[in-house]
């Protein structure tokens, strides 16, 4: 992906910015590798054109999370709010779908790679079960 957008490490809150000194600036590794499972899985590495577009679009639902609880606190009506929160929803929906796909393409592909498909499969899919109604 193109790197000419990447966040800079300044724009990062400060608890951050070490962690991310320590990475490639084209790349981001997550910490917890276990995801919950107690298995060890390869690094999850992304770029930062895809972070960046997941932060900014969490950034305007957080936003628009914000707008509702102010709808709220004027009294707005029902319909209103509840129409509000179901592009909240959908829109959070978008971003599983986005992070979704990309560690389908990214992660899984690389752990086929690497031969340990079979602990990300295990991984994906207890995070499907809780993720899925």
């Amino acid at each position: 992906m193109n790197g000419s957008n990447r966040l800079g490490k300044e724009s990062l809150p400060t608890s951050q910015q070490a962690e991310h000194s320590q990475h490639d600036d084209t790349d981001h590794d997550h910490i917890d590798r276990t995801h919950g499972t107690g298995e060890v899985a390869h690094p999850h590495v992304h770029s930062e054109e895809s972070l960046r577009r997941i932060v900014n679009r969490l950034s305007r639902i957080e936003g628009h999370v914000r707008g509702i609880k102010a709808m709220v606190q004027q009294n707005s009506p029902c319909p209103d709010v509840l129409l509000q929160i179901a592009a909240v929803r959908g829109a959070l929906d978008k971003v599983a779908r986005i992070v979704l796909d990309e560690h389908l393409t990214e992660c899984i592909g690389r752990a086929a790679q690497e031969g340990n498909i079979d602990v990300e499969i295990k991984q994906l899919k207890a995070a499907l079960d809780r993720f899925l109604p």
